[in-house]
């Protein structure tokens, strides 16, 4: 990795964490260039590599990985990438600079070498000049999204010398290894994602100033409503960097003199004078937006303790205020659409300024991704691949275009005055209406070239279950099960965050059943944001309140019989899952034969922030668990206590492999899908080869060894050093002493074994016993109300 710089360190702790070892280089400080210490010419590379360990989110799965990571300077270590297979250049955006660089590096790398170039600006044909043929045969732009382990976008990008078969290894590499979702791109200027999203960006500013909304309300317009990430627009700008935006907008505005769209790239008055006032974004500490410190209580002794506001920068009077309330009648209309691809519709057939906004934001951005075909991409999908994983759009721009219908809108379009390519009339003259249809469980993509419905290439490695809607062999309100093929189904859930109600405990009762009797084996995934945030909270909170306790007695009962369905079904359950998977979600993985995660799992059991225990059959699960790792030769209480650390901390593991760490995932048994897209075709092949095997249903446990007393005093002790050093409030410590009293197996004189059941008992218990408590409650309701758990 040549530089370390922000991109260069965190591609470094990306390879690191898939399992490769990383030679990270930089320059020799100036300082430092007569000093003979290796430390001292390899402070910048060390102290850049230290800075991106520290950051947040953190770009490794696990602190350890860093270990694969090693330091060096340009001028020492250089000769050292001739023992490496693969060269990524990350400097400055500068030709001179990285020509320079790769001058001296064809003195040392090996004919063979992959070498490729993060740039986002650059041509790629410009920095292969003057190299020798093999460099250029194995040159290529490889581009990385900031932060590259959570952005999912790899550009490739090839020139004419580059070696197709180098292109289709980065392109495969990528997607398997680094969990990319990778596209190929022509070399032309700002690519494909930063061309089509920085138009999308520089149209919404030019269009603010017609429709004379503010800040806030644009920020409110496009944001999750539209599903696009809570940044929005402006915000964004400000993560960003208002300058780094505007470099591009202008780099674009000289280099595409063909763009008939090029006049929305110059930058407005208006942005021309936040730059001149170094308002950059969060880089400079204000931008669009400007954190302030606002006193609690004026002229006390309280004034020490200070709040902070966001303001809003307004662009007329260039003077920050509070942000205020936006209301919009066409957001009060869709905002009760759950899903987002009916809600858009709704949006656009707005009759106020919301609608009308909408209706120029998309218009404009269809017109714009009609002429980039060919001119960017020849595939029309690569552009909606480029925008989801680049800049977390839910829906790509022409899947968006097929919602709304492909006809009516161009026909919307010509009436408003938008122009569109001319390839769009073809189509539509020959009955294709719209650029995707789904056959057979396959999505195919409209090619205007050969004039005819494509199979999208690599995807055949994914199974997408929205594309088995001709397939569902069962189904109610919130739930479906689909025939995936090979005699194997595949439920899915749909609620607010995946939560897990009754409908969906019936689902997979009946899918377990209805697998049972017909199929080889299930699959528990879904492609939402996350896999689920649990039981419904409402529910309980609902029936504690009213004090229904024989009513929460039964649903616990069915959501413990579940899980246990689950673990204990005559046919192999494999659970795929992805981003949240967290108390109820979390113990559906914890009972399922095998589990096939995503690496960006953030798994963990969070009962105890809001004054309850785990009483799925988490608890027991821990303690099982707990009870298989104990050794003759350690502490029996060392197992245990880990285990009960866990809960009791409600600790969330930040990667998938850091489950493993936390013990909720088991090493050589669960495994890690790097691409979250692969998961479920991995989940499928693992029920066969479990099916294969010759699977046996288990047999429940009841010699589960429990330690009693002898643990349950040293877990009390803790719990109480805790509370009286100010870390636990006193119901924290309340909830905690539930959870000891059932991780030991109750109040035993000794040692004993016990059954899976006896636990399940003993954790319904206590967690219908704290439904009764005022603070857990008031807990359960700052969550249903804020989003946020209370201390208490």
């Amino acid at each position: 990795m040549l530089g370390s710089g922000i991109m260069g360190s965190r591609i470094a702790c990306l390879f690191a964490g898939i399992g490769v070892q990383v030679l990270l280089l930089d320059i020799v400080p100036k300082d430092t260039a007569e000093s003979t210490s290796a430390a001292a010419r390899n402070k910048l590379v060390n102290d850049a590599l230290q800075a991106a360990i520290k950051s947040n989110p953190s770009p490794v799965y696990t602190p350890d990985v860093v270990k694969r990571i090693t330091t060096g300077n340009f001028e020492d270590n250089l000769k050292d990438i001739a023992t490496c297979d693969w060269i990524i250049e990350v400097v400055v955006e500068r030709l001179d600079i990285k020509s320079a660089l790769y001058e001296k590096v064809e003195q040392h790398r090996k004919p063979g070498t992959l070498i490729t170039s993060n740039t986002s600006g650059i041509p790629i044909h410009l920095l292969a000049e003057g190299r020798s043929e093999d460099f250029k045969k194995h040159f290529c732009g490889t581009h990385f999204f900031n932060p590259p382990r959570y952005l999912r976008l790899l550009e490739i990008i090839p020139t004419k010398d580059t070696d197709p078969s180098v292109t289709d290894f980065l392109l495969h590499y990528g997607d398997l290894y680094l969990g990319k979702t990778t596209v190929l791109a022509k070399d032309m200027p700002a690519f494909i994602a930063n061309r089509v999203g920085v138009f999308g960006i520089m149209s919404i500013f030019h269009a603010m100033q017609k429709s004379g909304l503010s800040i806030d309300e644009i920020d409110a317009l496009t944001g999750p409503i539209i599903g696009r990430p809570k940044s929005a627009t402006f915000r964004t700008a400000d993560v960003v960097g208002i300058d780094t935006l505007v470099k591009v907008a202008k780099d674009l505005a000289e280099n595409v003199p063909h763009d008939e769209a090029k006049h929305m790239f110059v930058i407005p008055a208006w942005l021309e004078k936040v730059l001149a006032n170094k308002w950059l974004g969060d880089k400079t500490g204000q931008g669009f937006f400007k954190k302030i410190k606002i006193p609690l209580t004026e002229g006390s002794p309280e004034e020490q303790k200070r709040d902070t506001e966001i303001q809003t920068l307004n662009v007329e009077t260039f003077e920050y205020a509070p942000r205020t309330k936006v209301k919009f009648a066409t957001l009060d209309t869709a905002k009760p659409i759950e899903d987002v691809r009916q809600r858009i519709p709704v949006l656009l057939a707005g009759t106020d300024k919301g609608g009308a906004f909408y209706r120029q934001m998309f218009y404009s951005l269809f017109s714009y991704i009609s002429f980039r075909i060919p001119e960017i991409s020849d595939e029309l999908y690569r552009i909606d691949d480029a925008m989801k994983a680049g800049f977390g759009w839910e829906i790509g721009a022409f899947e968006t275009w097929d919602l709304l219908g492909v006809a009516k809108t161009v026909a919307a379009m010509k009436a408003a005055g938008f122009d569109y390519a001319p390839w769009l009339d073809d189509m539509l003259a020959a009955g294709n209406t719209s650029f995707y249809k789904t056959e057979g469980g396959t999505r195919l993509y409209y090619d205007i070239f050969s004039k005819t419905y494509q199979r999208i290439p690599g995807t055949e490695a994914f199974i997408v279950l929205n594309n088995y809607t001709d397939k569902i062999v069962w189904k109610n309100s919130n739930a479906a099960l689909y025939d995936i093929g090979d005699e194997v189904v595949a439920l899915q859930w749909n609620t607010k965050m995946n939560t897990i109600g009754s409908e969906v405990l019936e689902a997979v009762n009946k899918s377990i059943a209805i697998a049972e009797e017909k199929y080889r084996g299930l699959v528990i995934a879904n492609e939402s944001a996350n896999f689920s945030a649990g039981a419904n909270v409402g529910m309980i909170f609902m029936y504690a309140v009213e004090q229904e306790y024989d009513e929460l007695d039964l649903a616990i009962r069915i959501f413990q019989n579940t899980v246990m369905r689950v673990r204990y079904s005559s046919i192999p359950v494999v659970v795929a899952p992805h981003g949240l998977t967290l108390g109820g979600g979390c113990e559906m993985n914890l009972h399922a034969d095998k589990v096939c995660a995503a690496a960006e799992t953030y798994v963990g059991l969070v009962e105890l922030g809001v004054g309850l225990i785990p009483a799925g059959g988490g608890t027991k699960e821990f303690v099982l668990r707990a009870a298989d790792e104990m050794h003759e030769d350690e502490p029996e209480t060392i197992t245990l206590k880990n285990r009960f650390l866990t809960i009791a901390t409600a600790k969330v593991a930040t990667s998938a492999f850091e489950a493993y760490t936390l013990g909720i995932l088991r090493k050589g048994l669960d495994e890690v899908v790097m691409n979250q897209s692969r998961r479920i075709t991995e989940a499928k092949r693992s029920v066969l080869e479990i099916y294969e095997s010759g699977y046996v249903t288990p047999i429940q446990r009841k010699d589960i060894k429990v330690l009693g007393r002898s643990a349950l005093g040293s877990l009390l002790a803790g719990i109480n050093g805790m509370q009286r050093a100010g870390y636990a409030t006193a119901h924290d410590a309340l909830v905690a002493r539930k959870l000891a009293y059932v991780m030991c197996g109750g109040d035993l004189s000794e040692q004993s074994m016990v059954s899976e059941q006896y636990l399940l008992d003993l954790e319904r218990e206590a967690f219908l016993s704290l439904c009764g408590e005022r603070k857990t409650l008031e807990r359960l309701q700052s969550v249903l109300k804020t989003g946020k758990p209370l201390r208490n």
